[in-house]
Protein backbone atom coordinates (compact mmCIF):
# COMPACT_ATOMS: atom_id res chain seq x y z
CA UNK A 1 0.00 0.00 0.00
CA UNK A 2 1.59 3.59 -1.14
CA UNK A 3 1.85 6.00 1.69
CA UNK A 4 0.96 9.35 -0.57
CA UNK A 5 2.08 12.53 0.58
CA UNK A 6 0.02 15.59 0.14
CA UNK A 7 1.28 17.28 -3.29
CA UNK A 8 1.87 13.40 -5.16
CA UNK A 9 -2.12 12.98 -3.91
CA UNK A 10 -3.47 16.41 -5.49
CA UNK A 11 -1.13 15.76 -8.72
CA UNK A 12 -2.64 12.00 -8.79
CA UNK A 13 -5.94 13.24 -8.27
CA UNK A 14 -5.60 16.55 -11.01
CA UNK A 15 -3.84 13.87 -13.58
CA UNK A 16 -6.79 10.86 -13.29
CA UNK A 17 -9.44 13.78 -13.43
CA UNK A 18 -8.16 15.58 -16.39
CA UNK A 19 -8.20 11.77 -18.14
CA UNK A 20 -11.07 10.58 -17.52
CA UNK A 21 -12.84 14.26 -19.17
CA UNK A 22 -9.63 14.37 -21.94
CA UNK A 23 -11.08 13.89 -25.89
CA UNK A 24 -9.21 14.57 -29.20
CA UNK A 25 -10.48 18.54 -28.95
CA UNK A 26 -8.89 18.49 -25.31
CA UNK A 27 -5.69 17.10 -26.95
CA UNK A 28 -5.37 19.29 -29.99
CA UNK A 29 -6.02 22.32 -27.66
CA UNK A 30 -3.66 21.59 -24.48
CA UNK A 31 -1.22 19.46 -25.85
CA UNK A 32 2.49 20.67 -26.36
CA UNK A 33 2.81 22.08 -30.25
CA UNK A 34 5.57 22.29 -32.12
CA UNK A 35 6.76 25.89 -32.05
CA UNK A 36 6.13 25.89 -35.63
CA UNK A 37 2.46 24.76 -35.41
CA UNK A 38 0.06 27.34 -35.53
CA UNK A 39 -1.91 25.30 -32.76
CA UNK A 40 1.54 26.32 -31.00
CA UNK A 41 0.44 28.13 -27.37
CA UNK A 42 2.51 28.66 -24.40
CA UNK A 43 0.23 27.72 -21.98
CA UNK A 44 0.91 24.17 -23.66
CA UNK A 45 4.42 23.81 -21.91
CA UNK A 46 2.28 23.18 -18.54
CA UNK A 47 -0.95 21.94 -19.48
CA UNK A 48 0.35 19.10 -21.55
CA UNK A 49 1.80 17.72 -18.65
CA UNK A 50 -1.68 17.02 -16.92
CA UNK A 51 -2.92 14.90 -20.20
CA UNK A 52 -2.18 11.71 -21.15
CA UNK A 53 -2.82 9.11 -24.74
CA UNK A 54 -4.16 6.49 -23.36
CA UNK A 55 -4.60 4.34 -19.78
CA UNK A 56 -1.51 2.44 -20.17
CA UNK A 57 0.05 5.89 -20.29
CA UNK A 58 -0.98 7.44 -17.52
CA UNK A 59 -0.90 4.38 -15.64
CA UNK A 60 2.62 3.56 -16.02
CA UNK A 61 2.92 7.74 -15.33
CA UNK A 62 1.17 7.78 -11.77
CA UNK A 63 2.90 4.53 -10.82
CA UNK A 64 6.10 6.30 -11.19
CA UNK A 65 4.81 9.24 -9.55
CA UNK A 66 3.42 7.46 -6.36
CA UNK A 67 6.48 5.03 -5.93
CA UNK A 68 9.16 7.75 -6.09
CA UNK A 69 7.57 10.98 -5.24
CA UNK A 70 6.60 10.80 -1.55
CA UNK A 71 9.80 10.33 -0.57
CA UNK A 72 11.42 13.16 -2.72
CA UNK A 73 8.40 15.46 -0.73
CA UNK A 74 8.98 14.41 2.84
CA UNK A 75 12.74 15.22 2.00
CA UNK A 76 12.31 18.52 0.15
CA UNK A 77 8.80 19.21 1.94
CA UNK A 78 6.00 20.12 -0.40
CA UNK A 79 7.04 23.53 -1.56
CA UNK A 80 10.45 22.38 -2.75
CA UNK A 81 9.16 19.17 -4.48
CA UNK A 82 6.04 21.16 -6.10
CA UNK A 83 8.78 23.26 -7.97
CA UNK A 84 11.23 20.66 -8.72
CA UNK A 85 8.08 18.68 -10.49
CA UNK A 86 7.31 21.73 -12.59
CA UNK A 87 10.66 22.66 -13.42
CA UNK A 88 12.02 19.02 -14.85
CA UNK A 89 8.47 18.91 -16.63
CA UNK A 90 9.03 22.33 -18.16
CA UNK A 91 12.54 21.35 -18.50
CA UNK A 92 11.92 18.41 -20.32
CA UNK A 93 8.92 19.74 -22.65
CA UNK A 94 11.52 22.42 -23.56
CA UNK A 95 14.13 20.53 -24.62
CA UNK A 96 11.78 18.25 -26.49
CA UNK A 97 10.29 21.45 -28.13
CA UNK A 98 13.64 22.85 -29.29
CA UNK A 99 15.34 19.54 -30.97
CA UNK A 100 11.65 19.30 -32.99
CA UNK A 101 11.76 22.67 -33.76
CA UNK A 102 15.64 22.02 -35.15
CA UNK A 103 14.42 18.91 -36.85
CA UNK A 104 11.23 20.01 -38.06
CA UNK A 105 12.54 23.40 -39.45
CA UNK A 106 15.01 21.05 -41.98
CA UNK A 107 11.81 19.74 -43.14
CA UNK A 108 10.00 23.27 -43.03
CA UNK A 109 13.17 24.70 -45.37
CA UNK A 110 12.85 21.12 -47.96
CA UNK A 111 9.25 22.03 -48.34
CA UNK A 112 9.80 25.43 -49.37
CA UNK A 113 12.16 24.39 -51.67
CA UNK A 114 9.77 21.80 -52.86
CA UNK A 115 6.89 24.30 -53.41
CA UNK A 116 9.15 26.25 -55.24
CA UNK A 117 10.27 23.40 -57.38
CA UNK A 118 8.00 20.91 -57.66
CA UNK A 119 9.28 17.20 -59.61
CA UNK A 120 8.81 13.77 -59.34
CA UNK A 121 12.40 13.52 -58.22
CA UNK A 122 12.35 15.84 -55.45
CA UNK A 123 9.31 14.52 -54.16
CA UNK A 124 10.00 11.02 -53.90
CA UNK A 125 13.57 12.35 -52.02
CA UNK A 126 10.75 14.00 -49.41
CA UNK A 127 9.28 11.05 -48.88
CA UNK A 128 12.32 8.58 -48.60
CA UNK A 129 13.73 11.62 -46.19
CA UNK A 130 11.27 12.74 -43.62
CA UNK A 131 7.98 10.90 -44.68
CA UNK A 132 9.11 7.06 -44.45
CA UNK A 133 5.50 5.45 -43.19
CA UNK A 134 3.66 7.21 -45.59
CA UNK A 135 5.09 5.22 -48.31
CA UNK A 136 3.10 2.57 -48.78
CA UNK A 137 -0.48 4.76 -48.70
CA UNK A 138 1.39 7.18 -51.27
CA UNK A 139 2.76 4.15 -53.49
CA UNK A 140 -0.14 4.94 -56.11
CA UNK A 141 0.16 8.33 -56.67
CA UNK A 142 4.24 7.80 -56.30
CA UNK A 143 3.82 5.31 -59.78
CA UNK A 144 0.89 7.75 -61.53
CA UNK A 145 3.93 10.82 -60.68
CA UNK A 146 6.46 8.60 -61.85
CA UNK A 147 4.35 7.85 -65.60
CA UNK A 148 3.26 11.52 -65.48
CA UNK A 149 6.00 13.54 -64.16
CA UNK A 150 4.84 16.60 -66.09
CA UNK A 151 1.60 16.39 -65.50
CA UNK A 152 0.09 19.56 -63.77
CA UNK A 153 -2.78 18.04 -61.66
CA UNK A 154 -0.23 15.35 -60.78
CA UNK A 155 2.42 18.59 -59.68
CA UNK A 156 0.04 20.16 -57.66
CA UNK A 157 -1.49 17.00 -56.29
CA UNK A 158 2.38 16.63 -54.72
CA UNK A 159 2.68 19.62 -53.59
CA UNK A 160 -0.78 19.34 -51.95
CA UNK A 161 0.78 15.95 -50.36
CA UNK A 162 3.78 17.25 -49.32
CA UNK A 163 1.98 20.34 -47.54
CA UNK A 164 -0.24 17.90 -45.50
CA UNK A 165 2.62 16.13 -44.63
CA UNK A 166 4.42 18.70 -42.96
CA UNK A 167 1.47 19.92 -41.18
CA UNK A 168 0.31 16.41 -40.04
CA UNK A 169 3.52 16.33 -38.41
CA UNK A 170 4.43 20.02 -37.02
CA UNK A 171 0.40 19.31 -35.21
CA UNK A 172 1.04 16.57 -33.78
CA UNK A 173 1.10 17.22 -30.04
CA UNK A 174 3.21 15.78 -27.11
CA UNK A 175 1.18 15.06 -23.78
CA UNK A 176 2.16 13.28 -20.98
CA UNK A 177 3.68 13.93 -17.53
CA UNK A 178 6.53 11.76 -18.36
CA UNK A 179 9.19 14.43 -18.52
CA UNK A 180 8.47 15.17 -14.71
CA UNK A 181 8.05 11.41 -13.61
CA UNK A 182 11.48 10.97 -15.28
CA UNK A 183 12.89 14.14 -13.21
CA UNK A 184 11.32 12.55 -10.00
CA UNK A 185 12.75 9.56 -10.94
CA UNK A 186 16.68 10.92 -11.16
CA UNK A 187 16.12 13.37 -8.01
CA UNK A 188 15.59 9.89 -6.43
CA UNK A 189 18.00 8.14 -7.99
CA UNK A 190 20.82 10.89 -6.81
CA UNK A 191 19.51 11.47 -3.24
CA UNK A 192 18.61 7.60 -2.40
CA UNK A 193 21.08 6.10 -4.67
CA UNK A 194 21.61 2.76 -2.79
CA UNK A 195 18.31 1.93 -1.87
CA UNK A 196 16.87 -1.49 -3.22
CA UNK A 197 14.36 -1.38 -5.16
CA UNK A 198 12.71 -4.56 -6.21
CA UNK A 199 11.29 -4.88 -9.97
CA UNK A 200 8.73 -6.47 -11.36
CA UNK A 201 10.32 -7.54 -14.89
CA UNK A 202 12.64 -9.25 -14.20
CA UNK A 203 11.54 -9.84 -10.17
CA UNK A 204 15.14 -8.65 -9.04
CA UNK A 205 16.31 -6.51 -6.61
CA UNK A 206 18.43 -3.36 -7.84
CA UNK A 207 19.77 -0.36 -6.61
CA UNK A 208 18.11 3.01 -7.42
CA UNK A 209 21.23 4.63 -8.90
CA UNK A 210 21.88 1.61 -11.34
CA UNK A 211 18.00 1.74 -12.39
CA UNK A 212 18.45 5.45 -13.13
CA UNK A 213 21.32 4.63 -15.11
CA UNK A 214 19.45 2.02 -17.01
CA UNK A 215 17.19 4.08 -17.37
CA UNK A 216 18.60 7.31 -18.83
CA UNK A 217 20.90 4.88 -20.93
CA UNK A 218 17.57 3.77 -22.29
CA UNK A 219 16.20 7.28 -23.43
CA UNK A 220 19.20 8.30 -24.67
CA UNK A 221 19.51 5.28 -27.14
CA UNK A 222 16.14 5.46 -28.10
CA UNK A 223 16.26 9.42 -28.97
CA UNK A 224 19.41 9.49 -30.49
CA UNK A 225 18.43 6.39 -32.45
CA UNK A 226 15.15 8.11 -33.64
CA UNK A 227 12.79 5.20 -32.53
CA UNK A 228 9.67 7.38 -33.68
CA UNK A 229 7.58 4.07 -34.26
CA UNK A 230 6.77 3.61 -30.53
CA UNK A 231 5.50 7.30 -30.85
CA UNK A 232 7.54 8.32 -27.30
CA UNK A 233 8.96 11.61 -26.58
CA UNK A 234 12.16 10.21 -25.47
CA UNK A 235 13.59 13.56 -26.21
CA UNK A 236 11.04 14.59 -23.08
CA UNK A 237 12.42 12.12 -20.88
CA UNK A 238 15.94 12.88 -21.09
CA UNK A 239 14.38 16.42 -20.82
CA UNK A 240 13.40 15.97 -17.25
CA UNK A 241 16.11 13.93 -16.21
CA UNK A 242 18.92 16.46 -17.39
CA UNK A 243 16.80 19.28 -15.72
CA UNK A 244 16.41 17.23 -12.37
CA UNK A 245 20.07 16.40 -12.16
CA UNK A 246 20.92 19.90 -12.28
CA UNK A 247 18.69 21.38 -9.51
CA UNK A 248 19.33 18.80 -7.27
CA UNK A 249 23.30 19.31 -8.02
CA UNK A 250 22.45 22.92 -7.49
CA UNK A 251 20.23 22.63 -4.46
CA UNK A 252 23.38 20.47 -2.71
CA UNK A 253 25.88 23.30 -3.56
CA UNK A 254 23.35 25.87 -1.15
CA UNK A 255 22.87 23.22 1.36
CA UNK A 256 23.70 25.51 3.78
CA UNK A 257 21.33 28.53 2.73
CA UNK A 258 18.40 25.95 2.00
CA UNK A 259 19.08 23.45 5.31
Amino acid sequence: MFSLSPVVRVLLILNVLVFLITNESIIQQFGLHSFLSDKFNPIQLLTHMFLHGGFNHIFSNMIGLVVFGPMLERYWGPKRFTFFYFFTGLGAALLFSGINYFEMHDVYETVQSYRASPSYESFLAFVDQHAGSYYDGLAPFIEKFRVYPTDGTNIQDSVTIVNRIFTNQVDEPMVGASGAIFGVIMGYGLLFPNTQLFLLFPPIPVKAKYLVIFYGAIEIYSGLYRAQSDNVAHFAHIGGMLFAFILVKYWGSQRKTFY
